[in-house]
């Protein structure tokens, strides 16, 4: 096959930013309906004991290189704080309780699935979508590395893979859709040895939230965090202190798609023409997935 050299290249992307630029699909495909009977997460952090087995399950359930369970008895990694990155989709945090400093916090960190996720408003080529089941996931064939996705993102949770020159992913929690497809739990929903991880429909979890904190004020702070925070998420938690020291983000109840479509909308109405945007975005991706040389610069 002929190698695709940087004008060949520029045409195409430029060819694809007129036609993406152009239809109005690509724009509905981000305003999918939701079902009432979409699913969720309830994490309550009173009971998760830092085994980190959810870390582990959550590896082998993706495929990624995954140590022994029992490495993961090693607590040494608490030492500092942890975000989800390209080779762990979730991990677990350990945070001082001041009310017994003998009965640390642990909190696990993973994609919160939005309700109105900001990362399908920011992708320009549909390669996001929330599904109507609740998980919000990604499809490699349509993503054109622009990365859009991990600038706004509000809780910082998309990676990439820089160290791939050939086809890098954008990798985060997809709420094991395929594993739910097929009528199984998330891997670490299933693996969790203390059910600190309640998998049902969303609706029903806020209920059951609600209630822990109504029957144990004393146990639990009165707020559910993803209830309603940027337009509410598909992962709910519960905590025993300010969720601010547990270093979750201060949000508002607006859905953060509002801002990254403004700034989009800003950029094509007054700065940058669409056509020339997709070209530059797809040079972007080009240049960062490793592109062979050019016959005459080698």
């Amino acid at each position: 096959m002929k190698e695709l050299n940087r004008r060949e290249f520029l045409t195409s992307a430029l060819a694809l930013g007129s036609v993406a630029a152009l239809s109005p699909e690509a724009r509905a495909m981000r305003e999918e309906t939701l079902s009432p009977d979409r699913m969720g997460v309830l994490v309550d952090t009173t009971v998760c004991i830092g085994c980190r087995g959810c870390e582990w399950a959550c590896k082998k359930a993706h495929a990624l290189p995954t140590p022994p369970l029992e490495s993961y008895e090693d607590k040494s990694v608490f030492k500092a704080m942890r975000r989800p990155d390209e080779t762990a989709l979730t991990v677990v945090n350990r945070y001082d309780n001041p009310k017994d400093p003998a009965a640390p916090y642990t909190v696990k960190v993973q994609c919160m699935h939005c309700e109105h996720p900001a990362c399908v408003s920011a992708c320009i080529v549909g390669a996001l979508k929330k599904q109507e089941t609740g998980a919000v996931v990604w499809d490699t064939n349509k993503c054109i590395g622009c990365r859009y996705c991990m600038v706004a993102c509000p809780f910082q949770i998309p990676a990439f893979e820089y160290q791939k020159a050939l086809q890098p992913r954008i990798m985060k929690c997809d709420f094991c859709a395929d594993r739910r497809a097929a009528g199984g739990l998330p891997a670490c929903v299933e693996q969790c040895p203390v059910e600190a991880l309640t998998y049902g429909r969303r609706d029903d979890l806020v209920r059951a939230a609600r209630e822990r904190v109504k029957a144990s004020p004393q146990r639990y702070v009165d707020h559910v965090y993803g209830e309603l925070e940027v337009g509410g998420t598909s992962w709910l938690y519960l905590a025993g202190m300010e969720f601010t020291e547990l270093q979750f983000p201060k949000l508002g109840r607006s859905p953060a798609p509002g801002v990254s479509e403004s700034i989009q909308h800003g950029v094509f109405a007054y700065f940058v023409p669409p056509v020339a945007l997709y070209a530059l975005l797809g040079m972007v991706m080009w240049t960062s997935k490793g592109p062979p040389k050019d016959d005459d610069e080698s």
